[in-house]
């Protein structure tokens, strides 16, 4: 009896104890829960307002950086598309440089070459798409017949360099070299005729001097913010590793350009817009792929020839012929690249999968 009559009273205390544990452990993980969704929304929230700040630093570094190098091309009487050639495009191309070199030495040889033919082709496509849609871009005749053939010619000779297989330190020297007599060309071209320069102040040279300094750092750390916030946004809607890497990261690293042209195309610096974006998709070829191959030669897929390589090559082809004939891109020419952008990343995204 004893035996029979304690087992309800066991049962009791089993189901009790079992009520108070399960109680217990909804509660833990209901606020567990809480705090995560709490902690979740809390880091979306300061991603989000990183984004907005590196946007912040993007535009404003953006305008000094214009006003800054335009000021100083014309009081030296120097092209200011020899100024948005050389000083600029190299200054918005370091991003490329960094990520590529980076890349090469950890043996990731299609980041290293894919970042370059995707901001190459975002470069014109996107950027020079959205500042011709937001304000028609002139381009100069000397940019045409000077410049613009020389980096069509470096971008086709860079991919029949690439389609051995490699790029090896025999290749990075030609591009370097390429790149040297572009750099003493332009000095050599650099005066303008129709500019006899003003004298400025030790004061005026200063604040310029500031001016690019300031916005150089600013856009960089702007680039920075907006890539790290939109890749975690990104992997909170759960996009693949593949789609970010191929939409975020290449628009990533061609922010500088983006913000730079975009801007000074609505300073009415035309010159600086164009001459960013020709002079940057030449150093990413002759300086980055130069570099690379000379302190460690990568190879490079040969599936990469089916589209990104002529994508690149057309892109470029398709922004001689427009400045050939009309000497500026306007708003049609804009919708064309804007949508030849699209084209590009849908081809890309899905040739990857």
């Amino acid at each position: 009896m004893v035996s029979f009559s304690g087992k309800p009273s066991s049962l009791k205390n089993s189901l009790y104890i079992g009520f108070v544990q399960t109680y217990f452990k909804g509660l833990y993980n209901y606020i567990k829960g809480f705090l995560l969704i709490s902690f979740g929304l809390q880091t979306m929230f300061l991603n989000l307002l990183t984004l907005f700040v590196g946007i912040f630093l993007l535009y404003y570094g953006s305008n000094w950086l214009v006003t800054g190098a335009s000021e100083v091309a014309l009081a030296m009487a120097v092209r200011p598309a020899v100024v948005g050639l050389t000083v600029v495009a190299l200054a918005t191309s370091a991003p490329e440089l960094l990520v590529s070199l980076l890349a090469a030495a950890e043996g990731a040889s299609g980041v290293s070459v894919g970042n370059i033919l995707g901001s190459n082709v975002i470069n014109i496509a996107l950027v020079l798409g959205l500042s011709a849609l937001i304000k028609p871009v002139s381009i100069n005749k000397q940019l045409v017949a000077r410049e613009l053939p020389y980096t069509l010619a470096a971008t086709i000779l860079f991919w029949f360099l690439c389609m051995d297989g490699d790029i090896s330190r025999v290749d990075g020297a030609v591009l370097v070299t390429i790149l040297i007599v572009f750099l003493i060309y332009s000095v050599a071209t650099a005066r303008d005729i129709n500019n006899a320069g003003y004298a400025q102040t030790r004061k005026s040279y200063m604040r310029n001097g500031f001016l690019i300094t300031a916005g150089l750092i600013a856009i960089a750390v702007g680039a920075d913010r907006v890539v790290t916030s939109a890749v975690f946004i990104a992997r909170s809607f759960n996009f693949s590793e593949l789609f970010i890497g191929i939409s975020i990261v290449a628009i990533g690293t061609s922010l500088p350009e983006l913000a730079t042209s975009v801007v000074a195309a609505v300073k009415k610096q035309s010159d600086i817009s164009v001459g960013n974006i020709v002079g940057s998709n030449l150093f990413n070829i002759c300086l980055v792929m130069g570099t690379v191959g000379l302190l460690n030669p990568i190879q490079i897929s040969s599936g990469l020839n089916r589209f990104e390589f002529p994508a690149m090559v057309m892109i470029t082809l398709f922004l001689y012929i427009f400045a050939l004939f009309s000497h500026k891109i306007n708003r049609v020419h804009g919708v064309f690249f804007i949508i030849c952008f699209f084209i590009y990343n849908v081809t890309a995204y899905g040739l990857a999968h």
